[in-house]
């Protein structure tokens, strides 16, 4: 003989119960969580520092730079609190670059390996540049053979500066790069400067030229390239593929006042830097247009007084 049993329904109320006392115990404080990040949406992002509590963890998940620790979630790192739907993350102030698929990035190659290159690109780990993903002298395309690995050197070599793109990741989390663009490649006749990732926005496109004839390729790394300006004819075309050019070592003759130049941007990107300003095309235009306006315009190094630099700050700070 079959029998059915229907469930007790102490089971609902206990639920609801449950529920209530949930409710009742930590709304308080869901309440003032919600409010907070509803008014910072209008406003700036929440700072906080390692060991702050942000929240209970009853109702809302840890994420990225948290901990639980007696129901309880607390900041890991130091940055920025972030929320989406019940996932509560910490963006780290400084930290390494997160990589992203389509990224131009600046690189330093730290090891030549087997049909393989190893670059440094300020990330958790060494990013790859693969023999398949680079350009050939004269530009042609073609399945890279045994002779093109015993040249790999000719191409890059340990110490050469590299501008990339993103192409794909490892089974392991590392990226992988290449140049086939003609807008990629070897870097020469400039400066590297190294800022933190976080300060570069992702703009329509990162490579500048400033009115004082001079480049600046914004890596979303934080490595950001400077140097003299390079007519876009000079790279236009298949056909006109210079190897000798492209993968040369030698830096070109800089005249005084495009060394200056250089200096200057240089300068002027630290002290946007070391106060932790975003940098976007107009902005580093705007800076660049108020230091050559001051009577000690001519004068490179007098940016890097603290009293110029806070007086820049101040002036490029309206334009935020």
């Amino acid at each position: 003989m079959i029998s059915f049993i229907s469930f007790p329904a102490q089971a609902d109320d206990a639920y609801r119960k449950t529920r209530h006392y949930t409710e009742e115990k930590y709304g308080d404080v869901y309440m003032d969580f919600d409010d907070e990040f509803e008014g910072q949406q209008q406003t700036n992002s929440k700072l906080t520092c390692p060991g702050e509590t942000l929240t209970s963890s009853q109702d809302f998940m840890r994420g990225h730079g948290t901990y639980v620790d007696n129901e309880e979630v607390i900041a890991s790192v130091a940055g920025t609190v972030e929320r989406v739907n019940r996932l509560v993350t910490v963006r780290a102030v400084s930290s390494r670059y997160n990589p992203e698929v389509g990224d131009l990035v600046v690189g330093r190659i730290a090891e030549v390996q087997p049909r393989r290159w190893k670059v440094d690109a300020n990330s958790r780990q060494d990013a790859v540049l693969m023999l398949s993903s680079v350009n050939l002298p004269g530009g042609v395309q073609r399945r890279k053979l045994e002779s093109d690995e015993l040249q790999m050197r000719t191409f890059f070599e340990e110490g050469d500066l590299l501008v990339a793109e993103v192409q794909a990741f490892f089974a392991d989390g590392a990226m992988s790069l290449h140049t086939r663009s003609l807008k990629y490649g070897k870097l020469r006749n400039g400066q590297l400067v190294a800022v933190p990732p976080t300060l570069v926005r992702r703009l329509k496109s990162h490579f500048l030229t400033l009115p004082c004839n001079v480049d600046i390729i914004l890596g979303l790394n934080g490595y950001i390239w400077i140097s003299k300006h390079v007519k876009s004819s000079d790279q236009e075309g298949e056909q006109g593929f210079d190897a000798e050019a492209v993968y040369s070592n030698q830096n070109d003759e800089i005249d005084a006042s495009t060394r200056a130049a250089i200096s200057r941007v240089a300068n002027i990107i630290k002290i946007l830097a070391s106060h932790s300003i975003p940098l976007t095309d107009t902005l580093l235009l705007d800076a660049y247009d108020w230091t050559m306006e001051q009577e000690e315009g001519s004068d490179v190094k007098r940016l890097l007084l603290e009293d110029h630099g806070d007086a820049l700050v101040a002036a490029v700070a309206s334009s935020l």
